[in-house]
């Protein structure tokens, strides 16, 4: 797993913590940190987590090539 997959799937699990919290408390955190700045960046924020997303689906076609 590269660098750009490792960041990527912390942005995920982020992202995923976030709808975790809508689900069970409806509670938008990024919408709660990001209030007083502006719409933009919530949706630059969830525009990120989806492309982060897309770059986790491939990681599950990719080999492991580590052996130890």
């Amino acid at each position: 797993m590269n660098v750009l997959q490792k960041i990527a799937l912390i942005v995920v699990i982020i992202g995923a913590l976030n709808w975790g919290l809508i689900g069970l408390f409806n509670f938008n955190l990024v919408a709660f940190i990001f209030d007083n700045l502006s719409v933009v960046i919530s949706r630059i924020i969830y525009s990120l987590v989806g492309v982060a997303g897309i770059i986790c689906i491939s990681s599950l076609f990719t080999a492991d090539h580590d052996v130890d």
